[in-house]
C-alpha cells in the first residue's frame, strides 16, 4: 500500500553564512489512518517539518510523496490546490478570526472551494457537532474558553474533509485538564480514520499517539 506521507532522504537547507540545516537526510513513511507524533526540543527543526509536510515550503534536496503523487513535480498554483482539499492545520494560538462568529469561522476554509453555500453550511455544522459545539456556533471567539477556540480550529481544520491532519503544539496554550479534552478528540477523530501528525515538545503528549518519531538537530529516529 502506498504510504499517505514519505520523505526520502529530505534535507532543508537555509543560506548563511554560516547555512544552516534545519533538516538532515529525513526519512519518514507514514500511512493513511496512522496517528503519528514528532517530538523535539525548541531548534530541533519540527517548525520546518511541518512547513515541509504541509506543502508551505520545499525540500532542499530530496523528495515528498503525498498520497504517491512527488509534490515536487507540483506548481505553487496546484500546491495551493492541494494544502486546500488533503491537509488540515491546527496551531498552539487557534488563529480565529475575531469579529467573525463560530460559525463563520469554521464555513471559512470552503468559501473559495466551489462547495455552494447551502453544502458549505451543512458541513459546518457537522463539524461543530463534531468537536461538541455545536451549541456555540453563533458565538465570538472572544466568547469562549482556550479549549473551545482549540475545537473550533479544530473544525475548521476537519471541515473539508482532508486527508491529513497536521497539529502544531495544539495544546502549548491549554491547562492540563483541558489538554487532555482536545487529545482525546484528536484521538476520536483518528478512530473514524484520519491521519494524525501531532508535533510538538512535550513527551506526554507525544507518548500518546500510535508511534512517536524524534526529531534532534534536524535528525529524525523511530522511537515507538
Amino acid at each position: 500500500m502506498t504510504p499517505l506521507v514519505e520523505l526520502r532522504d529530505v534535507t532543508r537547507s537555509f543560506p548563511g553564512p554560516p547555512e544552516v540545516q534545519a533538516l538532515k537526510a529525513a526519512n519518514l513513511s507514514i500511512d493513511a489512518g496512522e496517528y503519528v507524533s514528532i517530538v523535539g526540543p525548541s531548534g530541533s527543526g519540527k517548525s520546518t517539518m511541518l512547513n515541509l509536510l504541509g506543502l508551505l515550503d520545499r525540500p532542499t534536496v530530496g523528495e515528498y510523496r503525498l498520497a504517491g503523487t512527488a509534490t515536487s513535480e507540483l506548481t505553487e498554483d496546484q500546491r495551493a490546490a492541494v494544502r486546500a482539499q488533503a491537509i488540515g492545520f491546527v496551531f498552539q494560538s487557534f488563529h480565529l478570526m475575531s469579529r467573525r462568529t463560530v460559525f463563520d469561522n469554521v464555513m471559512m476554509p470552503m468559501t473559495y472551494s466551489g462547495v455552494p453555500r447551502a453544502e458549505r453550511a451543512r458541513r459546518a455544522d457537522d463539524a461543530l457537532e463534531r468537536v461538541g459545539l455545536g451549541h456555540r456556533r453563533t458565538f465570538y471567539p472572544g466568547t469562549l474558553s482556550g479549549g473551545e477556540k482549540q475545537r473550533v480550529a479544530i473544525a475548521r481544520a476537519v471541515v473539508s474533509d482532508p486527508q491529513l491532519l497536521l497539529a502544531d503544539e495544539p495544546t502549548g496554550s491549554l491547562d492540563q485538564r483541558t489538554s487532555g479534552e482536545v487529545m482525546e478528540l484528536f484521538e476520536d477523530l483518528n478512530a473514524d480514520g484520519l491521519t494524525l501528525v501531532i508535533i510538538t515538545h512535550d513527551q506526554a503528549v507525544a507518548e500518546r499517539a500510535g508511534r512517536s518519531v524524534r526529531i534532534s538537530d534536524g535528525r529524525l529516529s523511530e522511537v515507538s
